[in-house]
This record gives structure tokens, sequence and C-alpha cells, in this order.
């Protein structure tokens, strides 16, 4: 019977990708892509997929809430899987690389289970996670696991080709209205070199991809924004955004 749900479950997720950035990735044809942006919410609220593609340019933003480096290069190198021929990158690195930051995101890695059985650079990238061997080795034990994000209700409306609006606007996610008391303190964090971000550099040199590293705004009421040039000294070539 678990064997018999896992692949029932499994050949729905690989039909759709109305739903979620991961599935739009994994399902997605070879095409080509001007722009693939990359990050944390910081990267999903902040840039608009709809400017660059009134620009006649191919767009979208991968950025999803609270992900790692970790997810970003694993979404890059499924585009890459899927012949997907990509000119520009854009990744959102400033707080993602600091020392204290946890390697993966577990809110995120969930959605890309659904494939794990049928991508070899899912499993690499997953193999050294905890609960690997579980996830891959006992048949719909996945499913049960993230059940809330992955289970019954999210494959039922999978089955239907139900929309979300996660992959609308081209991946973007506004914030609407204004955040107060957004006083973060960076005063204590440090930057560290990371594994996938250059995983993301080496991927981008060997497929003759634009790489551009990018910084995104912080309210102005921060603490210890001199954590900026520690990345500068870190990463040594990227872009800081700033709010006009």
């Amino acid at each position: 019977m678990a064997v018999s749900l896992d692949f029932l479950y499994t050949t729905v997720y690989l039909q759709s990708n109305a739903r979620q950035k991961v599935s739009y990735a994994y399902t997605s044809v070879p095409k080509k892509i001007d722009v693939v942006i990359l990050g944390s919410s910081r990267a999903d609220n902040h840039f608009v997929s709809e400017m660059f593609i009134a620009k006649g340019l191919k767009a979208f933003n991968f950025g999803m809430q609270g992900s790692r480096l970790f997810e970003s290069d694993l979404v890059l190198k499924l585009l890459l899987e899927k012949k997907i021929v990509i000119k520009n990158v854009i990744v959102e690195v400033d707080l993602n690389i600091r020392s204290d930051l946890n390697k993966y995101s577990t809110s995120n890695i969930l959605w890309f289970m659904p494939y794990l059985y049928d991508s070899e650079s899912i499993q690499n990238h997953f193999k050294d996670l905890p609960g690997y061997k579980c996830e891959y080795y006992i048949p719909f034990y996945r499913y049960v696991k993230y059940e809330s994000k992955i289970g019954f209700r999210e494959m039922f409306f999978t089955a239907l080709n139900k929309k979300s609006n996660v992959v609308d606007q081209g991946g973007f996610y506004p914030l609407m209205g204004s955040g107060e008391k957004l006083k973060s303190n960076l005063s204590s964090w440090y930057p560290s070199r990371n594994i996938y971000y250059e995983e993301i550099k080496e991927l981008c040199k060997q497929n003759h991809i634009n790489l551009v590293a990018i910084m995104t705004p912080m309210c102005e009421n921060s603490k210890g924004i001199n954590y900026f040039e520690k990345v500068k000294k870190c990463i040594q070539k990227f872009i800081i955004v700033k709010v006009l």
C-alpha cells in the first residue's frame, strides 16, 4: 500500500507545475530564460519579475520565504538538469551567508521531496541531511513526514491543477503596506564562506551564465550596517540595491 501511494502521489506531482516554485522548476521544458532570481524572502519580495518582462526579457523569481543558499543552489541545478538555457542569475546573498545561519531551511526542502526518486541532483544534494535514508528508502515516508505541506490536500489540489499565487507575477510576491519598528541588529553577525554560493558560482562559470550577487535594502533603523562591509570582503563582487 505504501509503495502504491508513493507512486500515486509522485506521479501527480510530476504532472503539474501550477502550485509551487520547485515544481515549476522541476517540470519545466527546455527553454531560454534571460533572468533567474534566487534567494530568500528578500529576493521573493523585492525583485519584480514583470519589470524584466516589460523590457522584453524572460524572467522568473525563484526566491522562497526562509530559503537558504542550500535551496538556491539546488534550484539552479534542477533548471540546468532540465536543459534550461540561462543568461543571467541574480542571487541574493546578504543575510544568507552569515555564519550562524542554519545550513538549510526545513520549511523549503520538503518541496523537493516529491521528486526525490526521480532526480539524481536532489539525491546528491540531500544525501548528508538528517533522516535522508528514511525519506529515500521507506516508501511514502516523506509524504507522511511532511503531510501538512505535501500530503493529501496538496496532492489533491495538484491533481486538479489548481493554481496558487506562488507562481503568479513571474514568481514575485509583493508585501503590502509599510513596516514599522524594523530595528534589526546586525552587530553580532559575520559572513563566512558558503559552499553553496561557491557551487552557484562554479555552475554559472561552467554554463556561461552571468552571475550577479545582490544585497537587498535594510531598514534605516537597523544597527550594525557595517555587516555589509564584511560581506564585501568575503564576496568581493556584488551589487547593493538601494531604495529610491
